[in-house]
């Protein structure tokens, strides 16, 4: 017995380590999402660990960017953080400057992590096929960062029916077609009791200094070198917030009373009591089938100054960062999952659930030989517009407090009738403010 009992001894310790090798990798993903766009995530996930049985893809979702960067910034300094880091676009100098306890970067670019491989695991790598206007914004310094992955630009979305029944009988691509536009709605009998609608955001204020051609930021929009000053006193910014009152002034345009009310705008839209609706590409798909039953909604390009030409529009969304530190099997394992899931099938299935761009050119030419831009034209616009003049936004530190600081501005000009100049002015020395202060806690150097 006692001999047997040696031998059983003898075989757990050689098989128990075999065992605890077949254990597969955890590779935890954290994203901004609570919706059905963490269920189309975690489905994926799913997929992936039937294909690669040593790994364990886990998604967690958080109410917002934010939540999931904060609890990282945690995670890390209990020395546990998450493979994969979800985190939007405007916060991308915030992300570059977070470190952790030990003082090393929070996160590792994606670009020297994968090196000159082309495969991994036999996974392609898809960062060379990333569409121009994410792989642009999201490498800096000529490093690609991150992963892009939820991207979207600025639309307009159109009730056809109003605009045939005015007479309208060219969608608007200009402010002043806009204005000429929401006369001729106005004056309908039987019309909407207002023309336009679009949250008070800021991203819509950097969309438009984009598409006028003027930088945000010094320092070439802060892609030449760090940002140290912004500009929401310039020619471009009084121009877009002094039209955007007269739109209101004029009873064109239609504040709902709340900042950032991506909801109510859209009901606006959808209950046809506006004509217009300037908002995310990401709604693409959706806005149209809610709309389907009482009018059709055409997807067009968000109007420009005419004054000032078109120069390009710029996108919005989010990103997924490596963390750094992590062990090397499981950088592979969050690389390959990154990789895969990117992939022209993925990337091409996650654009139709939810609106947001295919984010590479292979998914976007699967899409178009299967035929499906052809029949959903509106879903190919935010592409579209995005191919049609290269242009990159900014990056600033404190770049989330900055919008909000312009979001309560944008609120005085349009409810008390704030001077625009003078409102703009103050925007800009308190957005100042705010940069150099952030400056001086990352890049005290400056």
């Amino acid at each position: 017995m006692k001999r047997l009992a040696f031998i059983y001894t003898l075989a757990l310790l050689i098989l128990v380590p075999a065992f605890a090798q077949t254990e597969p990798v955890e590779i935890r993903m954290w994203i901004a999402f609570t919706d059905f766009r963490l269920d189309w995530t975690r489905e994926r996930a799913a997929e992936f660990n039937e294909l690669f049985p040593q790994y364990n893809v886990v998604v967690e979702g958080f109410q917002s960017y934010n939540e999931a960067f904060d609890a990282t910034i945690l995670a890390a300094e209990q020395g546990n953080p998450p493979a994969i880091t979800h985190f939007f676009e405007a916060a991308t100098q915030n992300a570059r400057d977070a470190v952790t306890p030990a003082g090393e970067p929070l996160f590792k670019s994606v670009a020297e992590a994968i090196g000159d491989r082309t495969e991994i695991n036999g996974v392609p790598v898809v960062l060379d096929d990333v569409v121009s206007a994410a792989a642009d914004y999201y490498t800096v310094d000529g490093v690609f960062t991150s992963m892009p992955w939820n991207t979207s630009t600025a639309v307009m979305f159109v009730n056809q029916d109003i605009l045939s029944a005015a007479g309208v009988d060219k969608i608007p691509e200009t402010w002043g077609e806009l204005e000429a536009a929401c006369e001729q709605i106005l004056a309908m009998p039987n019309g909407p009791s207002n023309c336009i609608t679009w949250p008070n955001h800021g991203w819509f204020f950097e969309q438009s200094m984009a598409q006028q051609g003027a930088d945000l930021a010094n320092n070439g929009n802060g892609r030449d070198a760090r940002a140290t000053e912004v500009f929401f006193d310039s020619e471009a910014a009084l121009a877009y917030v002094q039209w955007w009152k007269d739109m209101n002034d004029k009873g064109y345009y239609v504040y709902t009373g709340r900042q950032r009310d991506w909801g109510g705008t859209q009901n606006a839209f959808e209950s046809q009591q506006v004509a217009f609706l300037i908002f995310s590409s990401s709604d693409a798909t959706v806005i149209p089938a809610n709309t389907a039953e009482n009018f059709t909604t055409v997807v067009s390009r968000m109007p420009y100054n005419e004054a000032a030409g078109y120069n390009g529009n710029i996108i919005g969304g989010a990103t997924l960062w490596l963390n750094n530190g992590l062990s090397a099997e499981v950088e592979d394992g969050a690389l390959t999952f990154m990789n895969w899931f990117s992939n022209p099938e993925n990337a091409a299935s996650w654009h139709q659930v939810t609106g947001y761009i295919p984010i590479t050119n292979s998914a976007f030419n699967l899409l178009e030989q299967e035929g499906w831009f052809a029949e959903n034209p509106n879903a190919a616009v935010a592409n579209i517009q995005l191919d049609l003049v290269p242009t990159t936004g900014a990056l600033f530190g404190g770049f989330v407090e900055i919008r909000d600081v312009f979001t309560q501005a944008m609120e005085e000009i349009l409810l008390n009738d704030a001077d625009v100049a003078q409102t703009m002015a103050e925007v800009n020395a308190e957005a100042n403010a705010i940069l150099e202060e952030y400056n001086l806690l990352f890049a005290p150097e400056n």
